[in-house]
């Protein structure tokens, strides 16, 4: 599995898959995570599960890594799950997978 599995297009933007992992040393992408429903984004998160506090740090280390604004990158699947699902405004499925390949 590659990261193309976890990304699609979307009018005006993508939508990426995501698995998190709290309390890390720091905050990076680890991998594809295998998931029945397909695959995903796998990252680890240095903030703890807590009144949303990672779920503010997923969005602003994608923005980061994705090199777009934090308001273009929202949650719209999974706010209390590990598994997630983002939507970033404003990119392609390729530029999205070619800057995840590089991390």
């Amino acid at each position: 599995m590659t990261f193309a599995d976890a990304v699609r297009d979307e009018p005006g933007g993508v939508t990426i898959a995501v698995r998190v992992t709290p309390r890390a040393s720091r905050s990076k992408i680890t991998g594809i995570y295998e998931d029945p429903d397909g695959a995903r984004v796998k990252i680890a998160l240095a903030a703890p599960p807590v009144d949303g506090k990672a779920n503010d740090a997923l969005l602003a280390f994608m923005a980061d890594v994705l090199g777009v604004p934090r308001s273009t990158v929202t949650l719209v699947a999974g706010d209390t799950s590990r598994s997630k699902r983002l939507r970033v405004a404003g990119i392609l499925a390729r530029d999205v997978c070619a800057l995840l390949d590089r991390r």
